[in-house]
């Protein structure tokens, strides 16, 4: 097993435990502000790396322009979007909706990037895989309102602005070091969303700080965020984007058995289903693609 293959597995793993964590902390914490204050303790680390390392090469403006753009679309507006869109629908029907993040990814890739062309195989693995996850969470689906129907628009609007992103990076910055990558685009965000926090949530020092919501801000912000970006980044320099993209649908059934050990949701046949659709949509997403036939 290669080393990117085992990054490949780590970041699924560790994503898959955040819904946990996130539905812990969202127990005693606002979303906005507990998305806002999980990306101020991810940058900390970030920066004394940055700071106790050799001095940093210099990058072009075009390079920052890249940083703090995507650093917008996959932190604030992403995670703004998906926080405030699961308010107003179910969290099954948010994993469904966000699962199209690989599909986009795709469809931006075949136009994007010519190193990475749309395939039927690729395109119908992918389809397959989304299927999985809307069979998991069948019961979840359902809109009551039009704040549901704004809530579910705004989940497909932060997977298709982190898609962009990330083929904007496969595009144009994977010459960037991943640990300035991670740190500018997570200090070009944090600005913006704890003014949204501020605005929404109110006073920090009045919200709930038990011992549970703090293990979850510390958990999602040094393992979910300061180290799985890091990877995803270097993961990038090394595979296609479009198979990075893959990883929130096996995220999907990490999250779903750890929903079931810890939290001790019940375990359905639609959840067995499900996942043999994930599986078999990857499988076939991620298998290598045959060389053309060489001339004779």
């Amino acid at each position: 097993m290669t080393l990117p293959v085992l990054v490949w597995l780590l970041l699924a793993t560790i994503w898959g435990s955040t819904w946990l964590f996130i539905k812990v902390g969202l127990m005693d914490l606002p979303p906005f502000s507990f998305a806002a204050w999980r990306f101020v303790l991810a940058s900390i680390p970030l920066l004394i790396w940055l700071v106790l390392r050799r001095p940093v090469r210099r990058y072009a403006a075009a390079d920052w322009r890249l940083m703090i753009g995507t650093g917008l679309l996959t932190f604030a507006l992403n995670y703004t979007l998906v926080f405030w869109g699961e308010s107003h629908i179910s969290a099954g029907l948010a994993a469904i909706l966000y699962s199209t993040f690989p599909v986009l990814g795709m469809l931006m890739a075949h136009w994007m990037l010519p190193a990475e062309p749309l395939t039927m195989r690729k395109f119908g693995g992918a389809l397959v895989a989304v299927g999985g996850v809307a069979v998991i969470f069948y019961d979840q689906i359902h809109l009551r309102g039009a704040w549901a129907v704004a809530g579910s628009a705004a989940v497909v609007i932060a997977a298709t602005s982190s898609a962009y992103a990330g083929v904007l990076i496969k595009r144009q910055g994977t010459h960037i070091d991943p640990v300035v990558m991670t740190a500018v685009q997570m200090l070009a965000s944090v600005g913006p969303m704890m003014i949204l926090g501020l605005a929404v949530d109110g006073d920090p020092r009045a919200f709930a700080w038990t011992p549970r919501a703090v293990l979850s801000v510390v958990y999602l912000a040094l393992l979910g965020s300061s180290l799985t970006f890091v990877l995803l980044y270097w993961l990038m320099q090394r595979i296609p984007v479009t198979r990075v993209m893959l990883i929130p649908l096996f995220s999907t059934l990490i999250a779903v058995a750890l929903d079931a050990a810890v939290l001790g949701e019940q375990l359905h046949w639609r959840a067995l289903v499900g996942a043999a659709g994930i599986l078999g949509g990857l499988a076939a997403a991620l298998a290598p693609h045959p060389e053309p036939p060489q001339p004779a």
